[in-house]
């Protein structure tokens, strides 16, 4: 009697625990095409507004000095360049432009820095897998959607230096075409 409990109660937990599993990665497909990108971006944090934000940056640069694989180094500039990118769009909602614009430019800094690694990596015989590769696009589509969304919403005079940040962003997407 039991052990039918236990079987039972066995297949009632792995129903319920991985049938919701495989409906939310059943539903995470990806459509470069749509007007809205679906990619979400990582909790920015500490914003740069905030009186212990250079602790952060000392993280940042440490994290990146103490890593060597170009691969991990990739990754972790991918997250840098998400959380800049969330930093931004947090502050243009507050109404700080000027830090929103030197937060989406540092972003788009640290992507540009890995394309250039993931070239090393290949040169060394470790080659990016796709569903990196396709994370990398997906994340390049967001950002420049977020850009395209200061440039409406922040005043004119600011639209010189998100120009500049947009062509970067350009420049990234050419560059991960040819990986």
């Amino acid at each position: 009697m039991i052990k039918k409990l236990i079987l039972v109660f066995t297949f009632f937990l792995l129903f319920f625990l991985f049938t919701p599993t495989l409906i939310f990665l059943d539903s995470q497909e990806v459509n470069l095409s749509q007007d809205k990108i679906e990619y979400n971006l990582p909790y920015p944090g500490i914003l740069p507004d905030h009186p212990l934000f250079f602790l952060k940056k000392i993280r940042d640069k440490l994290l990146e000095l103490v890593t060597r694989d170009s691969h991990k180094k990739a990754e972790l500039y991918l997250l840098f360049s998400d959380k800049r990118s969330a930093m931004a769009t947090a502050l243009a909602k507050s109404g700080k432009d000027k830090y929103a614009l030197t937060a989406f430019r540092e972003g788009e800094q640290y992507f540009l820095k890995i394309p250039s690694l993931l070239e090393t990596a290949k040169e060394q015989g470790i080659s990016p897998s796709s569903d990196f590769i396709l994370r990398l696009k997906l994340s390049n589509e967001k950002h420049k959607e977020i850009g395209n969304t200061l440039l409406k919403d922040l005043p004119q005079g600011q639209s010189e230096g998100l120009n500049e940040s947009l062509e970067l962003n350009q420049e990234i997407k050419d560059k991960l075409e040819k990986l």
